[in-house]
């Protein structure tokens, strides 16, 4: 009888070690980040605030396009978006055409930025906030950038949120002036960008 009181004991003592072990391990793997899978961009939004001597107003268009590889995990992911420069809308049309000049959007139509490496990253509720490592690419000029933004990483999409001020002048963007300087538009503004993207495999 001692001797069964003892294995029933020591079994019980095993098995409680082993739900115990497991109490430990079950929320480390539910930590462990999935896969991020290869994606394509499916919609997305490109806009600046504009400050002039007129006063203020938004371009905005939603021709774009990009790609990021997959990786074990967020920080391994590469990619791409481009815009069309030309596409870009104001509200006002000769606006738009004094923009599209500026912009020499026949010589250089794009404006693109190459993801190079996701440098930090933190859970956020429901969201993680990032800092986007790359180079940005506007009017043939490319500068390294560091760009804050916010990712929502879902079962079946990505979404990327990125607002940054930029400096016109830093890409060499001129022809901000107008009548003599009566008219102007002030080189700071505020880039705003709002993608998704889904796996390449669900499309």
């Amino acid at each position: 009888m001692v001797l069964v009181y003892q294995w029933r004991m020591r079994t019980r003592g095993l098995v409680c070690g082993g739900l115990a072990l497991l109490a430990v391990i079950a929320p480390v793997r539910a930590q462990r980040p999935a896969p991020i899978p290869p994606a394509r961009l499916v919609r997305g939004t490109l806009s600046f605030d504009g400050h002039s001597t007129l006063g203020d107003f938004v371009g905005t268009t939603d021709s774009v396009r990009g790609e990021m590889t997959g990786g074990p995990e967020l920080a391994a992911v590469r990619g791409w978006v481009e815009g069309q420069v030309a596409t870009l809308r104001t509200g006002n049309g000769r606006r738009d055409r004094d923009l599209r000049k500026s912009m020499e959007v026949d010589t250089f139509p794009t404006m693109r930025f190459d993801l190079a490496d996701v440098i930090s990253s933190t859970a956020d509720g429901d969201s993680i906030a990032a800092t986007l490592h790359g180079q940005l690419t506007i009017h043939g000029v490319t500068r390294d950038v560091d760009l804050p933004a916010r990712l929502w990483v879902g079962t079946d999409t990505i979404r990327v949120r990125s607002d940054f001020p930029l400096n016109l002048k830093d890409h060499r963007i001129g022809g901000l002036s107008k009548m003599l300087g009566v008219l102007k538009m002030h080189e700071h503004i505020e880039v705003h960008v709002d993608l998704v993207f889904a796996p390449a495999d669900s499309q």
